[in-house]
């Protein structure tokens, strides 16, 4: 584990990218990139010269829960629901793309593994514009924690069309089963914890939208966060946490998104890794953003290339692109990087672990 400097943020202390996706702003994001892998390095340099404190006081229950959590997830448990995903996309003409058997094989895999779990789990439909039809989210609740209060992970549940989408996103579908099954159903923590699995993501974001679009006034206010995950094991891929940073609201995301990002790249900095920070980019995070709802995400990376500077952080090829499967029929379980996945994992189980524990909204 390396070093590093931790933040004060609204409770949430600890005691001791992917760019965006191919056409619109693609490469956008290349000038930031080695001043912001330079401006973390600095905060990790900082936390290697600070002194410790003395007699430090306990941490809040926040701490123990997201070291508990980041302990048990892993993306090696991961693993098995990728295996699942590939099994419903090769039995069912080998995608999972909304508004085919697959995607409803999914849906039915997905809300089956959360109910055996305990979870209050639903099946919101919401309308795709693009097929003209209705289709189904999936989502599941802790039991007990303040209703009014939500914390909110999710991950687009469907794929493209020419494969089964084991990376884009079953890795983040995988992560999320992984970590709300480490939660349990009644992990006793302040706040509600929920999961989010979205529709028709590849199409428009119409899964997520519907969600959004379905909240009334006081649910909007009771989300307190959202954290998106999306494709966390690109074989050449990086550490990018999106938020927080950027020229106009919908690239930083409403106030308090800042801080969820900040969390979430202490959480990797904890599993060994160092992420680069970046701007929102408009995926399933965007419908969250326009809702005032604070918000980060969390990714590996497509079908952009991987600067030299980024190669000499993490390893892997330079001018290579991060996923060379991107959209295509070999992004399988061959495809998936599972050390990057667990990383991913535990740090997301533990981000989460320290907002459900929060006495308030995100601030920064």
């Amino acid at each position: 584990m390396g070093p590093y400097a931790p933040h004060r943020l609204s409770g949430l202390h600890r005691p001791s990218g992917r760019p965006r996706r191919s056409g619109g702003r693609a490469g956008w994001w290349r000038a930031r990139a080695a001043a912001a892998l330079l401006a973390v390095g600095v905060l990790v340099l900082a936390g290697c010269t600070s002194a410790p404190e003395a007699d430090a006081p306990p941490g809040p229950p926040g701490d123990a829960l997201s070291e508990r959590l980041a302990a048990a997830a892993s993306g090696a448990a991961a693993v098995p629901h990728l295996e699942a995903l590939q099994r419903i996309a090769e039995e069912n003409g080998g995608n999972r793309a909304a508004g085919t058997p697959g995607y409803a094989r999914s849906v039915d895999y997905v809300a089956g593994v959360l109910r055996d779990a305990g979870f209050d789990v639903s099946t919101p439909t919401y309308y795709d514009d693009d097929q003209d039809r209705e289709m189904r989210n999936v989502v599941a609740r802790t039991r007990g924690g303040d209703p009014g209060a939500v914390v909110l992970a999710g991950a687009h549940l469907d794929s493209v069309t020419e494969g089964p989408g084991i990376n884009d996103d079953g890795t983040g579908v995988a992560a999320l089963l992984e970590i709300a099954t480490r939660f349990g159903s009644e992990p006793g923590t302040t706040n509600t914890v929920a999961f989010g699995f979205w529709g028709s993501e590849e199409e428009g974001l119409h899964g997520s939208r519907g969600y959004v679009r379905d909240l009334g006034r006081e649910e909007r206010a009771a989300h307190l966060m959202y954290l998106n995950m999306d494709m966390l094991g690109s074989p050449n891929g990086g550490y990018f946490v999106h938020g927080g940073i950027g020229d106009d609201d919908s690239e930083t995301g409403p106030p308090g998104s800042g801080t969820v990002a900040s969390v979430l790249t202490e959480e990797l900095a904890a599993t060994g890794v160092t992420a680069e920070r970046m701007p929102l980019y408009g995926d399933d995070d965007g419908p969250f953003v326009k809702a005032g709802i604070p918000t980060a995400s969390a990714v590996t990376g497509d079908s952009e290339s991987k600067t030299e500077e980024q190669a000499a952080a993490w390893g892997g090829t330079a001018g290579e692109v991060y996923d060379r499967c991107y959209h295509s029929a070999c992004d399988t379980l061959a495809n998936v990087d599972r050390e990057r996945l667990d990383h991913y994992t535990k740090a997301i189980a533990a981000t989460l672990a320290r907002f459900a524990m929060s006495e308030s909204r995100p601030a920064g």
